[in-house]
């Protein structure tokens, strides 16, 4: 943009004061290696290339996981994800050997990292911090997001039917709000639209009013600027970028403005300010997760606004695209009726990854899920299935071993969410003793968390472990063409099976039976660490069976670096989860791999057939 220079040269002036910093000063970053079982290609920092997340080994990188957590958005821990490092470590654990995840979006809250303007809080950063560690340590790459609903829980008074998230209570202060309503409103999202209070503060944020979004800025420099400093080298490293907004929306527009207008010169301006905060603090070399405006991609056509950053140009390797989808017409319990199907969301799911695409740079889906209590949670199952059906590829199941090669790459994405304190929770909503919140997620009456505590206090899956713990490639060494896994997973006592191998594969439908199976094809490159494959807790090495030109195996061994080309390794943090390791010696060869429990001790003659009709099938379609 014509301006651009001179909105930098604003950054610098803002950016180049410090806050003043209450509380101790700094301590020294603990020391922290890699986790013991950690290989030698493990560890390394994640760029931005070719549109796809990649390693210090060059390898495509997929990034699943989940959100940790609501917990941010309330106040009984004071803005934090857990209540104590225990509890994150507990957490972190459970995620990594139950949840199959290799990496969180770790929510942070502005109210508690700023709660006097000016000052920030290091006694919250370093809480921050130790709990940032617990998932670092397990392995888990983190990408942090100040979050914010309804942009602060402080719009709101006692007794309200709602509450909100983010901004601190001098910022509210500052602003002389009118008294919030939402009048009548079924779901807390449509104060976004309807609550006068709310649209005011928004739009005051966009446009800077009473220096919000400078104070914003300079708290998020100082937040990154600690987290850097209090981080090791092997830590920080693991750091895969930074989300800076959640779900921007403007509020309100100006004469003759529109949702695009208002990503270009209001929403992007931004970006590009927090971006330059990133590189003053020492994260220039790990990209902005930056979010388009909230309705962009809408499902329900009178909500869907414009927008997608179609006029942010080429944003290139400092910047992700970070997208939401929920399945709003599922959610109404009005406008979809019965379960989703095959392919539900596979044009949703497809437009991320071409928006994308044409803005030149990797994709993320950084939220998504559904209630899992309440009218509409029968829908849970089968929305889930389909929505991580999407990721995987852009293709419907019916369609996928016809046309693979229109499979599109791999999405990376996290869950909305992860909440160890599922159901237990004390809070007091809106600060009122009359409101105590304990059910579900404790906020706003949404029950999404895939886990909670079970009367001994282990974490336990609240979904189907099929569906959440998932065979996915986790990092590709080259380029991935195509995916897909049938998960098998769970409808009640239906089990749901979207994407059949085809008839005329008899030897290979033969060998994965009623099992699942997840099937990979890539073309190789020139790095020398393998393909990696998260391998779920119920896929046992002992029934595992490999189909791949690089080698048929059932009962892969363990990697022991000798050149094994299929083996089985756990996966950093000691916590049993395990991984599928295909080794390749060439560069810009084609290969397949499938992965399947279906077999019992398969014969060699089998193996043999099925992997003559994978060679045949693959070699027809790539």
């Amino acid at each position: 943009m014509s301006n651009t220079r001179a909105r930098l040269l604003v950054v610098l002036v803002v950016l180049s004061g410090f806050l003043t910093v209450a509380g101790a000063p700094p301590a020294t970053a603990a020391t922290s290696a890699l986790p013991s079982d950690s290989l030698w290609f493990d560890g390394s920092a994640l760029t931005v290339q070719n549109g796809r997340f990649t390693d210090g080994q060059g390898r495509e990188i997929v990034l699943r996981g989940y959100n940790v957590s609501g917990e941010t958005k309330l106040e009984e821990n004071g803005g934090l994800p857990f209540a104590s490092v225990a509890d994150a470590r507990t957490s972190a654990t459970a995620l990594r050997a139950l949840g199959g995840g290799n990496a969180v979006r770790f929510l942070l809250s502005w109210a508690h990292a700023e709660p006097v303007r000016g000052q920030a809080d290091t006694a919250y950063l370093a809480a921050v911090t130790d709990q940032m560690r617990a998932f670092l340590d397990e392995g888990i790459r983190v990408f942090p997001d100040f979050h914010q609903d309804l942009y602060s829980r402080h719009l709101f008074h006692t007794g309200s039917w709602y509450t909100g998230d983010g901004a601190p209570k001098w910022a509210v202060d500052t602003g002389s709000y009118p008294a919030e309503s939402c009048g009548l409103c079924l779901f807390w999202g449509q104060n976004i639209t309807q609550n006068a209070a709310v649209q005011k503060a928004q739009y005051d944020f966009w446009h800077d009013t009473y220096g919000l979004q400078d104070a914003f800025l300079a708290t998020a420099r100082t937040a990154m600027a600690y987290l850097q400093q209090h981080l090791t080298a092997a830590e920080f490293a693991a750091v895969a970028g930074f989300d800076p907004y959640n779900e921007p929306y403007a509020g309100s527009y100006d004469s003759g403005q529109t949702s695009r207008t208002w990503e270009r010169d209001l929403l992007w301006p931004f970006y590009v300010r927090f971006r330059a905060a990133m590189d003053a603090a020492g994260w220039q070399d790990k990209p902005a997760f930056v979010e388009p405006g909230l309705f962009w991609n809408s499902d329900i056509s009178t909500q869907k606004q414009e927008g997608g950053l179609l006029d942010a140009g080429t944003l290139g390797p400092r910047y992700v695209f970070n997208t939401h989808f929920y399945d709003q017409k599922a959610i109404s319990g009005i406008l979809m009726w019965g379960k989703a199907a095959d392919g539900q969301y596979a044009s949703d799911f497809a437009a991320v990854r071409d928006r994308a695409a044409s803005a030149g740079t990797a994709a993320v889906v950084s939220e998504f899920g559904h209630p899992l209590s309440g009218t509409v949670s029968d829908k849970a199952p089968t929305v889930l299935k389909a929505m991580y059906q999407s990721l995987d590829s852009r293709l419907p199941g019916a369609s996928w071993w016809s046309d693979p090669a229109a499979s599109g790459p791999v999405l990376s994405g996290t869950q909305w969410q992860w909440d160890i304190y599922s159901g237990r929770h004390h809070e007091l909503m809106n600060g009122s003793p009359d409101k105590v919140q304990t059910s579900g997620d404790a906020w706003n009456g949404e029950d999404l968390s895939a886990v909670d505590l079970d009367e001994s206090g282990n974490v336990t899956l609240r979904q189907d472990a099929r569906l959440l713990d998932r065979l996915y490639p986790s990092a590709t060494a080259g380029t991935a063409l195509a995916f897909t896994y049938e998960d098998r997973s769970r409808d009640g006592s239906t089990t749901l099976t979207w994407n059949p191998v085809p008839s005329s594969l008899p030897h290979v439908a033969r060998l994965v039976g009623s099992g699942r199976y997840g099937l990979l094809v890539w073309r190789s490159g020139d790095g020398t660490a393998p393909t990696e494959l998260h391998l779920p807790a119920s896929f046992p090495a002992a029934s595992t069976t490999v189909v791949s030109d690089l080698g048929t195996v059932y009962a892969p061994p363990a990697y022991t670096g000798a050149g094994t080309p299929v083996a089985v390794a756990p996966e950093p943090g000691g916590t049993g989860s395990r991984r599928l390791l295909l080794g390749d010696t060439d560069s810009g060869v084609l290969h397949y791999a499938l992965v399947t429990d279906g077999a019992t001790s398969p014969s060699a003659d089998l193996l043999s057939a099925a992997r003559s009709e994978l060679a045949a099938w693959a070699g027809a379609h790539f």
